[in-house]
């Protein structure tokens, strides 16, 4: 359990790190009068909530990871969504950097 706890938090430093960045990009954009959205991510991401911005999904996932790694034992469904949300984020980021 505490190699997928390390995994996830690896992966986790990575958003955050490139989460900053591109928040940074988008408030430039949206001082341009561009970046007129939303939300990052549609319902089907697994995020219970909007945010303009990557650091509020960074957090969460965050929260999820803490959660997962305070029980004894792995939550697997916690785990799944866990993991879904923290693949999308990183798609998007990697798609917003490559843009």
């Amino acid at each position: 359990m505490n190699s997928i706890i390390e995994k996830l938090n690896d992966n986790l430093k990575l958003a955050y790190r490139q989460a900053l960045d591109a928040d940074q990009k988008l408030d430039q954009l949206q001082k341009n009068g561009h970046g007129k959205f939303q939300a990052l991510f549609n319902e089907d991401a697994g995020f219970s909530f909007e945010a303009k911005r990557f650091k509020p999904y960074v957090l969460d996932v965050a929260a999820d990871v803490d959660t997962l790694s305070q029980n004894d034992e792995l939550d697997p469904e916690l785990l799944k969504t866990t993991v879904l949300k923290l693949q999308n984020l990183l798609a998007l980021l990697a798609t917003f950097k490559t843009n």
